[in-house]
């Protein structure tokens, strides 16, 4: 990945980052009772006691920028988290499951805000947002795994993870099992599946390339 498609919510220094952390926290802790909306923006900064315009000032996009913000900031975090621990050093499963993980675990927030910012990314006008968001997410994470194809094999991962890592977020947000275990064995099952398909993907390509290159010695 290039360093201009690096997970990175601020292209540069940026002298209200501290306040624009703040504020953005605290419309996520908003967010699980009034959703991500107008509301729970004016809420937030009325709880940080900003100027009148402040917020908006902040996020002119209103709260759907702010979560954009906090999701690209979860993903630089989990890239960091993952790179502090050496993830690209493990097996390709595990690079995976670790990724999906620490993002869940770590940086998705509390479940009924991410679950109020799903409902805001499902309406028909956000459908896009939803995409890049997705897109910039999973990207992240095989950035940090250690990722370096740049054949078709590159947008193929992309979409193989965006599946797993939807699916693994759905089960997560109705997942009330202590510390989360049956999330985890469910991201278990899923990428067992993946992998059996790549296995089985691999044997057809080793059966299909015989007959190929025993044609080519006739």
């Amino acid at each position: 990945m290039s360093l201009e498609n690096s997970p990175n919510p601020a292209s540069a220094p940026d002298p209200d980052a501290s306040l624009r952390d703040r504020l953005a926290d605290a419309v996520a802790a908003e967010a699980a009772f009034e959703g991500w909306s107008r509301m729970a923006l004016t809420v937030a900064a009325r709880q940080l006691e900003l100027p009148a315009g402040e917020a908006d000032r902040l996020f002119p996009g209103g709260a759907l920028q702010v979560l954009t913000f906090a999701s690209e900031r979860a993903d630089l975090r989990t890239v960091e988290d993952m790179e502090k621990e050496g993830v690209a050093s493990l097996k390709i499963r595990d690079r995976i499951k670790a990724a999906v993980r620490i993002r869940l675990e770590r940086h998705a927030g509390e479940r009924e805000a991410a679950r109020r910012a799903l409902a805001a990314l499902s309406l028909p006008f956000s459908a896009g947002l939803a995409l890049k968001l997705l897109y910039r997410t999973v990207d992240a994470m095989w950035y940090a795994a250690g990722d370096t194809s740049t054949d078709f094999n590159f947008y193929t991962k992309r979409a193989t993870l965006a599946g797993v890592y939807s699916a693994t977020l759905l089960y997560w947000l109705s997942d009330r099992s202590p510390g989360s275990e049956a999330t985890w064995a469910f991201l278990d099952r899923r990428i067992d599946d993946v992998m059996k398909i790549e296995r089985l993907k691999s044997q057809v390509r080793s059966w299909t390339a015989g007959p190929t290159q025993r044609a080519a010695r006739r």
